[in-house]
């Protein structure tokens, strides 16, 4: 089930009042078996049958071994350590199969020159998401940081449907207490008002301006369309650019809004990423839950930065090489991850030797590098990734736009096909550059005068029903991270 979708509109209001109406009644385990049962249902009501299956081994595969971490006596440390690593790698082989077993038996393929045959298995929405926030579940369990917890409300921790398809990937530590806290069983309408309203401006990230970007973008990558001028390469770079933060960041909104809701807030994932003034602020902006991941459960155990200098460089390239990996079986991906191991090296040497430059110029260039490693992330292939690079940097074509006039050759040249480009995209760089994020904007609201209430409500119905409008007119579109 998609946020973006009129069934979704109708799902969350009937789940939120049976909800709130168990847990009016005091019924609080049935209220939790409830949201479980609903967000099981939100996930697999594409295809319950394929599914469920799969994440419901996945939720009693992890409990069960958890438990024991928690609760055998081990002879040794070894023996409790060798558990806790048959549990993860039973997450990651599962993993591995469902979203790498092709790509495995391509690349042997292509090296050895054989014929096998490719399994076409199914991508299950959201496994990179569930299998990530178990595995960080079972290492807490081994290192014993983990109180003991009911298969009830451990399976809502998993599959609580507001992250549980696109994230933020979640810590059971900022979670369960909240689950628990007997405070939030209570409807509150202030949450209900600032989360209907964070949820409407994700809305609106999706369907007005990600959405639009889209169509732009498909038809730059587009691999019949042979070339494109300098000013065609960077309108589809920078819409991709733009694109992609709108739809994840807006994807997030909704989480966070639609959680909300209930009384529980999930943590901020993004944090006006294209504002960084530096690589390594920019992952502590963009996708904050996965960069907390990999920092914490691959980069640290690797040994940090308290290995020497060479062996910190290894370790941050590693962690990102596999942080590309994680998004998907390709080896574009694996590049994208390279990519920004290799900034974020440099952006260390660059402390080290401590070279400074203005904010801005230090915010342009990371922008910069970002908008040209999100190419190699969109492109399916390099060949692909080589044609809008050589657009961007064919700058004679600019002097073409000046003699011939306005025209954007892969779109047609008809001025109707790409006047919304140009309302969105100058759209998208003030949003960014120039306005409070999300979260800003959400915690600024003061719902205590009427004059607020009023100006709210007001911004809320037109968002929402633009967008609605928008979501009527077009056939939704999936979000682009529940391809990862």
């Amino acid at each position: 089930m998609l946020f973006n979708s009129l069934r979704y509109i109708l799902f969350l209001p009937i789940v939120l009042y049976i909800y709130f109406f168990l847990n009016k009644k005091h019924w609080v385990v049935i209220a939790i078996a409830w949201l479980t049962f609903a967000s099981l249902f939100f996930y697999g009501c594409a295809n319950l049958v394929y599914l469920l299956p799969i994440i419901l081994s996945s939720i009693c595969f992890n409990f069960l071994i958890g438990n024991c971490l928690n609760n055998l006596q081990f002879k040794s440390n070894k023996s409790k350590k060798a558990f806790m690593i048959f549990g993860v790698t039973g997450n990651l082989l599962l993993l591995s199969y469902f979203k790498y077993i092709d790509f495995f038996i391509e690349n042997i393929n292509t090296i050895f020159h054989t014929n096998l045959t490719f399994l076409h298995v199914v991508l299950p929405l959201g496994i990179s998401f569930f299998t990530f926030t178990q595995i960080a579940y079972l290492v807490d369990c081994y290192n014993g940081k983990t109180p003991k917890y009911n298969f009830l409300n451990y399976s809502l921790f998993v599959t609580f449907f507001p992250h549980l398809i696109a994230g933020p990937i979640l810590h059971h530590s900022e979670m369960m207490p909240q689950f628990k806290d007997i405070k939030n069983k209570v409807l509150k309408y202030k949450n209900i008002v600032l989360g209907l309203f964070l949820f409407t401006i994700g809305l609106f990230k999706k369907v007005i301006i990600a959405d639009t970007l889209s169509k732009y973008v498909a038809i730059g990558y587009n691999p019949d369309i042979q070339y494109l001028s300098s000013w065609e390469g960077w309108i589809v770079a920078l819409s991709y650019t733009f694109q992609i933060y709108f739809d994840f960041s807006g994807y997030t909104d909704m989480a966070l809004g639609s959680a909300k809701m209930f009384n529980i807030n999930l943590p901020i994932n993004f944090n006006s990423p294209y504002k960084a003034v530096s690589i390594q602020d920019f992952w502590r902006r963009w996708h904050i839950t996965l960069s907390r991941f990999l920092r914490d459960y691959i980069y640290i155990p690797m040994g940090g930065s308290k290995t020497g200098e060479f062996k910190t460089y290894r370790n941050l390239f590693l962690t990102f090489l596999i942080g590309g990996l994680w998004h998907g079986a390709s080896w574009m991906f694996v590049i994208w991850g390279a990519l920004h191991g290799f900034a974020i090296c440099i952006n260390r040497l660059w402390k080290k030797l401590k070279l400074k430059i203005s904010n801005k110029m230090s915010i342009f260039l990371t922008f910069m590098f970002v908008n040209i490693a999100w190419i190699f992330f969109r492109a399916e292939n390099l060949e692909q990734a080589n044609k809008i690079l050589y657009a961007m940097r064919n700058i004679s074509s600019f002097v073409l736009i000046k003699r011939t006039g306005f025209t954007l050759n892969f779109m047609g040249g008809h001025n109707n096909r790409y006047e919304n480009l140009l309302l969105i995209l100058p759209l998208a760089f003030i949003l960014v550059f120039a306005c409070n994020n999300s979260n800003e904007i959400i915690s600024k609201i003061k719902l205590n005068s009427k004059k607020s209430a009023v100006l709210l409500a007001v911004i809320f119905a037109i968002l929402f029903t633009v967008s609605v409008i928008k979501m009527i007119s077009h056939p939704y579109s999936e979000f682009i991270y529940f391809n990862f």
